[in-house]
């Protein structure tokens, strides 16, 4: 998973959003709010095309799931499920990209605690403050807060929902992401002081999985090549935190 920087819309997407929304909470006020047809028949429409093709741009060339970063993003999803929480139907701000494997698992899941969501937004979050990555087995858990002397809820339910500690594909494809990424970062060390600016775009490269942030802002930092690089070259490591900033 990776923080991922949610792009604006064209006014009049927005607009239409807006709309859909206001006449979704009129039927809804009304007791004549369908839903699941009102999403489905909203679906079929030019700006709805528009909002997927902004989503899986913000995603990139391979269009990947915001939730596990591993399989294509095929559908629009909730955060806030429209069937219990029909006020957040339509709101830009509510809509991620998943494939079916996480759409699945979700469904109308949504722990709260205090009116807050457990689960981790990767569009309003850096979710790696929340979870963590065990590279022997590739899977993702939960990160312990130090502070708090416990596991962050957060990453428990994140990964107890998207049951991402139980996906043996899903891992093995993490597990290949960390090999490619300490494989540059040994690269680099091996040539002395690296570029920064370089460094980061190899990484980015060869991050399919979103685990430059557990590098570098996650538990990451503490396991070789990284700490190496954190150790051996902190003024490149503090460039290329900063150039890795924006996605925190």
């Amino acid at each position: 998973m990776r923080r991922v920087i949610r792009e604006p819309l064209d006014a009049d997407i927005q607009d239409n959003l807006d709309q859909r929304q206001a006449e979704a909470d009129r039927k809804r006020a009304a007791g004549e709010l369908r839903v699941e047809t009102e999403w489905q028949n909203a679906r079929q429409t030019r700006p709805l095309r528009a909002v997927e093709a902004t989503l899986k741009r913000m995603m990139g060339e391979r269009q990947r799931c915001m939730y596990c970063l591993d399989s294509h993003g095929t559908d629009i999803e909730h955060f806030w499920p429209k069937a219990p929480y029909p006020e957040q139907l339509f709101r830009w701000l509510n809509l991620l990209l998943c494939c079916a494997e996480c759409g699945r698992l979700k469904g109308d899941r949504f722990p709260l605690a205090e009116g807050q969501p457990l689960l981790v937004d990767p569009t309003a979050e850096q979710p790696w403050r929340y979870l963590d990555f065990d590279p022997t087995t590739g899977n993702i858990v939960a990160r312990f807060d130090v502070a708090a002397n416990d596991w962050a809820p957060k990453g428990l339910k994140t990964v107890e929902i998207l049951q991402l500690d139980r996906r043996e594909a899903l891992a093995a494809g993490y597990r290949r992401t960390l090999r490619r990424l300490a494989s540059v970062v040994e690269g680099s060390l091996g040539e002395g002081a690296p570029d920064a600016a370089s460094l980061i775009g190899a990484l980015q490269d060869a991050d399919d999985h979103g685990l430059l942030g557990w590098c570098f802002v996650g538990t990451g930092q503490t396991v070789p090549p990284f700490s190496d690089l954190r150790r051996q070259h902190p003024a490149v490591w503090a460039a290329c935190l900063a150039l890795l900033q924006p996605e925190d």
